[in-house]
């Protein structure tokens, strides 16, 4: 016991002297923000921009496919989610391709609403997964949960490719629909100047 009472004037002489140093408060703004993350897996873990369909430099088109764990093996996941993307490549095309048709016939001035509407709908008729040639896995990743994701694409020269490709075997299969457009411009001039048009 005689040794507590001068442990604890000790004590409290640290105490008195620490208490006369002043010491700046950390303000709360002083520490950095958690950074959030643009892209995560579902179990919020943070994944690469392109999963979430962020654009990818070089690629005019593309789509992510998933492909859920399975007992089956990697090779059989990349296959079901590479199938998955390029069922999202196909749709988005359609759409690019409808946008350039309607814009690019929209600007010429050529045609009523209803034509030029039938021409864009004739145009995406021939596209499908076996006309999008060209188009190549461009990344793989494994997520943290086990599921497979495969980014698809097409480059621009690619797509311009197809564009005019798939206007031309519209022009094809629909002469009656783009004979009043023929007036002006020749078939290939007009399938080459749909494909040039920059998607807006």
């Amino acid at each position: 016991m005689k040794l507590v009472k001068p442990v604890l004037i000790l004590l409290a002489a640290n105490l008195v002297a620490c208490a006369d140093k002043k010491v700046d408060p950390v303000s709360v703004s002083a520490v950095p923000a958690p950074i959030a993350a643009d892209c995560v897996f579902p179990n919020q873990t943070i994944a690469p921009g392109w999963v979430c369909d962020e654009p990818v430099p070089g690629l005019e088109v593309q789509a992510v496919g998933t492909a859920e764990k399975s007992y089956a093996g990697q090779a059989y996941m990349k296959d079901m989610a590479k199938a998955a993307a390029l069922g999202h490549l196909v749709e988005q095309f359609k759409v690019k391709v409808a946008k350039m048709v309607k814009q690019y016939i929209g600007t010429t001035g050529m045609g009523s609403t209803e034509t030029v509407d039938a021409a864009a709908s004739s145009t995406i008729k021939t596209i499908s997964s076996k006309t999008l040639t060209g188009m190549r896995v461009y990344k793989t990743r494994t997520g943290p949960e086990g599921r497979m994701y495969v980014l698809v694409g097409l480059d621009a020269e690619k797509t311009q490719a197809l564009v005019e490709n798939a206007v031309k075997t519209s022009m094809k299969n629909e002469k009656a629909l783009w004979q009043e457009f023929k007036a002006q411009k020749s078939h290939d001039e007009m399938a080459a100047g749909i494909a040039a048009m920059e998607d807006e």
